[in-house]
């Protein structure tokens, strides 16, 4: 449930108090201003108390996520970050120093990220790992003025994408709903109905979807929707249309609309449409949930930002859970929220080891590893991941979006599989430019 207004970027914003749009106004030309001139804010006074050396002994980060509101609940990315470092303070620390893992309930509000941001300051966090909010106006300028880096974000909002401080480790909805195009041009669709939120944010889609489809000469049929309802019988029937070969359909909503999506579409029994979607509007639970093979979502198409649970990627993952998550059942190794803080935490491990040995581990030291260009590895959850100039996306808008590759996966044998070997990079459908191909 939503409270205390809307998220960043996902709906119309309705009628806001003077100060609230003040304060997303200047978070606004912040960000903006950053994404322009990103050299100038490296060197200008954008230090804060968590640029100074803590007197803690202590490496102290936050992850921060929703729990208790909702189907916005990621209760499992603050249990993993958690797990992760009883792990590494059982392998000495990090640094020659104990990390310190801060968690915060968001409560998916403004008030409530903005809070957990300024706990962040006040412990002196050298950075914000793997967290997830909606409400991105209204930390990142928090977390910028403090001078502390947030470092693989699940990418809700458009700050995430253009603050300097902003390290986000995967492409967000832009480039699910790329990759989502392409992979339908390589399973032959003619025409494809795009059902997404009938907000602002949705309308974005409609455009990534269509650089992505126009190449090959594909029809893009937009079908709005509404983000709440008991009954999605008439988006579906009109996304399905004559339900002839080549129809193609892919869904860009939150997990609770698809879901609430899928029960008209089985009772509509398309017999020639493929359903497609985005991991996060779907992922292994739902088509376990739904009749794997028999249901629904059998043969779906799926875009991930990383391989799918089954890949042997993920079995660090899993023996972290395993070995230190204390058998909390909220770490589920197929949520791409779990992913994501996952991957995170892996880069913060990597980026540790290259401060010099000579120098303390701050916010600032820890922002020039980040800064520097020199590619980060994953251990092939993403590509190696850079934040130097040279990795920056053309564009205004999501300069930080530096990683844009996607994986293709499917439905087949019940079970999310990999459909394409490898990553398949989205960068010049993000970029507005011309197919490589």
């Amino acid at each position: 449930m939503r409270r205390n207004g809307s998220p960043d970027d996902h709906r119309p914003a309705g009628r806001q108090s003077t100060g609230l749009r003040r304060h997303r106004r200047r978070a606004g030309v912040l960000a903006a201003a950053a994404a322009l001139v990103p050299a100038v804010f490296a060197t200008s006074a954008c230090g804060g108390p968590a640029d100074a050396a803590s007197a803690s002994s202590d490496l102290t980060v936050m992850t921060w996520a929703p729990s208790g509101t909702g189907s916005a609940d990621r209760p499992g990315m603050t249990a993993l970050a958690e797990a992760i470092g009883r792990e590494i303070n059982a392998k000495g620390g990090l640094h020659g120093r104990k990390l310190r893992v801060l968690t915060c309930n968001e409560h998916n509000t403004a008030d409530g990220v903005t809070a957990c941001a300024r706990q962040a300051i006040d412990a002196k966090a050298v950075a914000v790992v793997g967290s997830y909010s909606q409400y991105g106006n209204s930390f990142v300028s928090t977390l910028e003025q403090a001078g502390i880096p947030y470092l693989g974000g699940y990418g809700l909002s458009t700050p995430e994408f253009s603050s300097p401080l902003s390290y986000p480790v995967a492409g967000g909805t832009p480039a699910l709903i790329a990759g989502s195009g392409r992979q339908l041009v390589e399973a032959g669709c003619k025409s494809v109905a795009l059902i997404r939120p009938d907000t602002r944010a949705g309308d974005t889609l409609v455009g990534y979807l269509d650089a992505a489809l126009r190449p090959a000469g594909i029809r893009l049929t937009d079908v709005k929707a509404p983000e709440r309802s008991n009954d999605y019988t008439p988006i579906a029937q009109k996304a399905i249309g004559d339900d002839r070969s080549g129809n193609c359909i892919t869904v860009a909503l939150g997990p609770e609309p698809t879901s609430n999506l899928l029960d008209p579409f089985r009772r509509l029994g398309p017999k020639h449409t493929a359903l497609a979607s985005v991991i996060g509007s779907f992922q292994q639970s739902v088509v376990d949930s739904t009749g794997g093979d028999g249901g629904p979502l059998g043969g779906a198409y799926a875009t991930g930002w990383f391989p799918p649970e089954s890949s042997p990627v993920w079995d660090a993952l899993r023996g972290t859970v395993h070995g230190y998550g204390g058998g909390d059942t909220a770490i589920d190794v197929a949520d791409p929220g779990v992913q994501t803080t996952w991957v995170a935490y892996e880069v913060l491990r990597a980026a540790t080891t290259r401060v010099d040995a000579g120098k303390p581990l701050t916010a600032k030291t820890l922002r020039a590893v980040l800064d520097s260009g020199d590619p980060i590895e994953t251990n092939g959850a993403t590509p190696p991941l850079s934040w130097g100039m040279t990795n920056m996306l053309a564009s205004a808008d999501s300069p930080r979006l530096v990683n844009t590759s996607v994986t293709f996966q499917h439905v087949q044998g019940g079970r999310l599989v990999e459909q394409h070997k490898g990553f398949v990079d989205v960068r010049w459908v993000l970029a507005g430019g011309k197919s490589p191909s």
